[in-house]
């Protein structure tokens, strides 16, 4: 098989059917796999049985062609209750990332119990009643529930180099999941990410494949347990999702959602390596990917759905789409979309647009658009999922407990994982462990927020409203660090602003991004951009001749040279999750001058040495890891970008440090003066005066905004107003709206909904702000973006 593997190869190399060298940006000319170039796999047989098979064989048999399709479709609960089920027979239910149980994102174990237990109990009831799956993205733990156990996102586990230790936490998840009564996880990501402007990048292990391997059989064994024949899984365990199918990290400029233009032997060799052996593990789920090989939408493409993944690959689970990703399939929308089934998609994600697809599928299917052998063979994959996680038998498998929720043996595994995620990049004068005794000042922004060290797809879709509220048995990383001092006898200060009133002598300053999620998270480069004067605060600490230890949080690494040579010591700390006493563990000796735990990460991805993204020649290369014992000195680094960080920007910011980034321009009205103004650092915001009435604009080439409508996402205008003159009209994507702040700070956030319902298009916007105002108006705008906001704001009063 080899020899016929390396002959195909050959001849695809010489039809020029497979040209790009990994890393290759020129177009290949192809996006049609050919299987016998792919890894081979097999589901388990115990994933089925012959018993199950005529089970659901006679199932299908007796099933109306409207609940075969609705087993093909799957509807999010802020947009379907129980009661549709009578008359539209769903096969699955999700809730996505700002989506709770009756509209309450904090709801507890108990109350997701009873919503799922509506919605089971609704299905079973009609049509043929079947059960519904219900799936959530339980991706760092059951991180949509207050109270669960947190761990660390992908990229820190993926520093720890522990497949044992993921396996333990794939299984602490899945008990939690299922204690609200919830049967599917949408985990583990196998993506390998290669170019780190990508938003997604810290759901991805590493940007080696071997890793990902390791911990794609581990997290599926730890979410599933080991498939037994004839019997379903356990109560305590969960439906896994190997995803996304295929080269999510792989896409060019790492644009989320975008076009991996690849070779398909770097296809192959990079991004597919994970999948067989999460499908040989007993993976009952493959997610589609939103991004693109070679032009060609993955929702869309039966060569890799069908042919490589389910024939190749033997996958005999389901596989189902993403939020509304079958839309983008060139000819399709939404609501109507039969090739993302004819290609081999078995379960539509149609979170909001679920009725119009069941109506158009029903249709198609009538018409014989879609084949009947496609339809049965979708529905039996479903049914098969189904039967092994418990639900079709006459005592169903009962999940939902809640009393497992967070309980103290969970929690000492997210602790113990936060503490080998961290990799130490610098100790410059053994600075690190603080020692007993010590006098330790502890601040920075991220020193208090469970926000910035949870991340994104925490609570809420984006995790920017995550407060320790929300986690009772968690502790942020300062007041960890705080108490460890304490207790070996040392005086800790938290301080916001790294003021003092007794001279430390040692400064634990904790900052980095603030949290994101998936194209939210997109950036033009790797460059840290600090935002509350990090680098003054610690120049400042310098150079009053205190020792500093950065603690930066992140989702990737990232170029932070001016950081790292203002710091004696750097540790890469990640998004460590809720258990900061993980990260006292490691930084902070006992009283014995002992360390609890001592740094064991290593990278998983290079450190950059400038803002160039992909890495070539990095910092510090994957592998590195300082430990206690290192000697090793780091001298002064590289602080040169090598990228103008003002000329390049996304297409969701507009205004930022108080400059107009490309491709957007700045257009004033005759009578409106502009000024740089100091508001937060040098010259990081302009003054506009009104000295009649006009209006400021920011214009530029169109750009589809349509994405950001799926979720809650605001207009985010941030500076300070200087003198009132009246309302001031916000205008964007061609709707006008107004707002009356008060004079002082400003942070003005707009729901892009509330333009929508203006009237506003999203499709091409080419003036994506203009701001008017009346004669004495004086505003000082230092920032303007699009953000996720990760809650319901209501629009401006009318």
């Amino acid at each position: 098989m080899m020899v016929r593997r390396a002959l195909l190869a050959a001849m695809l190399l010489a039809s020029g059917s497979a040209v790009a060298a990994p890393g290759d940006s020129a177009p290949a000319v192809s996006s049609t796999a050919h299987p016998l170039l792919w890894p081979a796999a097999k589901s388990p047989a115990a994933i089925t049985g012959p018993a199950t098979e005529r089970r659901i064989a006679s199932m299908i048999a007796a099933m109306s062609l409207e609940q075969k399709i609705g087993q093909m479709i799957q509807a999010d609960i802020s947009a379907v209750t129980p009661e549709d089920l009578a008359k539209y027979p769903l096969g699955s239910i999700l809730a996505g990332g700002n989506s709770g149980p009756y509209g309450d994102e904090r709801a507890d174990a108990a109350k997701w119990a009873r919503l799922v237990g509506e919605f089971r109990k609704a299905s079973a009831r009609s049509g043929a009643g079947i059960p519904i799956l219900f799936g959530i993205d339980a991706v760092h733990g059951h991180s949509n529930l207050p109270g669960a156990t947190i761990f660390p996102h992908n990229i820190g586990l993926g520093a720890a180099h522990d497949p044992a230790l993921i396996q333990r936490i794939g299984a602490v998840t899945a008990a939690e999941v299922a204690a609200s009564g919830i049967d599917w996880t949408f985990a583990p990501t196998l993506a390998v990410p290669q170019d780190l402007r990508w938003g997604r990048s810290y759901e991805g292990y590493s940007a080696d494949p071997a890793l990902v391997v390791s911990y794609a059989k581990a997290m599926t064994v730890g979410l599933q347990g080991p498939l037994v024949p004839g019997k379903p899984l356990a109560a305590n365990k969960v439906a896994a999702t190997a995803k996304h199918f295929l080269a999510d990290g792989g896409t060019q400029e790492g644009k989320d959602q975008g076009d991996a233009v690849i070779s398909e032997a770097e296809l192959v060799s990079r991004h597919a390596q994970g999948y067989p052996a999460a499908i040989n593990a007993g993976a009952l789920t493959v997610m589609a990917s939103f991004s693109s090989w070679n032009g060609a939408k993955n929702h869309g493409n039966q060569s890799l759905l069908t042919d490589v993944l389910k024939n190749r690959m033997g996958f005999k689970g389901l596989v189902v789409g993403d939020w509304n990703g079958h839309g983008q399939i060139p000819g399709c929308s939404v609501t109507d979309c039969p090739e993302t089934f004819k290609a081999g998609l078995d379960l539509a994600m149609a979170p909001n647009s679920w009725k119009g697809l069941f109506e158009a599928t029903l249709r198609e299917a009538k018409d014989g658009t879609l084949p009947m052998a496609r339809i049965d063979d979708a529905v039996a994959r479903i049914l098969r999922v189904k039967a092994k996680l418990g639900l079709l038998g006459k005592a169903p498998v009962e999940r939902g407990n809640p009393g497992l929720v967070g309980v103290p043996a969970h929690l000492a595994v997210a602790r113990e994982a936060a503490a080998k995620s961290l990799v130490l990049l610098k100790n410059n004068g053994g600075v690190l462990p603080l020692r007993p005794g010590a006098k330790v000042l502890i601040t920075g922004p991220g020193a208090d927020s469970m926000a910035m060290q949870a991340g994104g797809w925490t609570i809420t879709w984006q995790g920017t409203d995550t407060t320790t509220a929300d986690f009772p048995h968690g502790q942020t990383i300062g007041r960890a660090i705080a108490e460890a001092v304490k207790d070996a006898g040392g005086e800790a200060a938290l301080s916001a602003d790294g003021s003092f009133a007794k001279r430390p002598d040692v400064a634990v300053v904790v900052y980095g991004e603030q949290p994101y999620a998936e194209f939210q998270g997109d950036m033009p480069n790797i460059a840290f951009r600090a935002h509350a004067g990090e680098q003054a605060m610690l120049a400042k600490l310098r150079a009053q001749g205190i020792k500093v230890v950065s603690v930066f949080l992140s989702g990737r690494p990232m170029f932070a040279g001016s950081e790292i040579n203002a710091s004696d010591a750097f540790v890469a700390a990640w998004l460590p999750g809720t258990q900061g006493q993980g990260v006292a563990d490691v930084l902070v000796a006992r009283k014995d001058g002992k360390h609890a735990r001592g740094f064991t990460g290593k990278l998983s991805f290079p450190w950059p040495a400038d803002a160039v993204s992909p890495v070539k020649a990095p910092l510090f290369p994957a592998g590195y890891g300082l430990t206690y014992a290192s000697k090793a000195k780091v001298g002064p680094v590289n602080e040169d970008p090598r990228v103008d960080l003002v000329a390049s920007a996304s297409e969701g910011v507009y205004f930022a440090l108080g400059k107009v980034p490309s491709p957007w321009h700045l257009s004033l009205d005759p009578g409106i003066a502009a000024h740089a103004v100091d508001l937060g650092a040098q010259e990081d915001a302009q003054a506009f005066a009104w000295s009649e009435p006009g209006a400021i604009g920011i214009d530029g080439p169109p750009v589809d905004l349509m994405r950001q409508l799926d979720e809650e996402f605001a207009l985010k205008l941030e500076g300070r107003l200087d003198a009132a003159a009246g309302p001031i009209a916000v205008t964007m994507a061609g709707a006008t709206l107004k707002v009356d702040p008060a004079p002082g700070a400003l942070t003005l956030r707009i729901p892009l909904r509330c333009f929508l319902e203006a009237g506003a298009s999203f499709k091409a916007v080419g003036t994506p702000l203009k701001i008017t105002g009346e004669k004495g108006l004086v505003l000082t705008l230092r920032g303007a973006s699009i953000e996720g906001v990760g809650q319901t704001i209501p629009c401006p009063a009318k």
